[in-house]
């Protein structure tokens, strides 16, 4: 299963201190991706630092 820290979609909030997925996954939708998909979500995208300098 990807590490979600390590997804583009995976943001902080600092007035809040918390860490959030930005798509908008129900419960029965992260259910399925945690039993029938073998942990693979479907948003999941790498973010590395080299990503947009790569596109430039």
């Amino acid at each position: 299963m990807p590490n979600c820290e390590d997804c583009w979609n995976y943001y902080y909030d600092e007035e809040s201190d918390e860490s959030f997925c930005s798509k908008d996954i129900d419960e029965d939708e992260s259910y399925r991706i945690q039993t029938y998909h073998k942990g693979e979500c479907p948003y999941f995208r790498p973010a590395d630092d080299y990503f947009l300098p790569r596109h430039q």
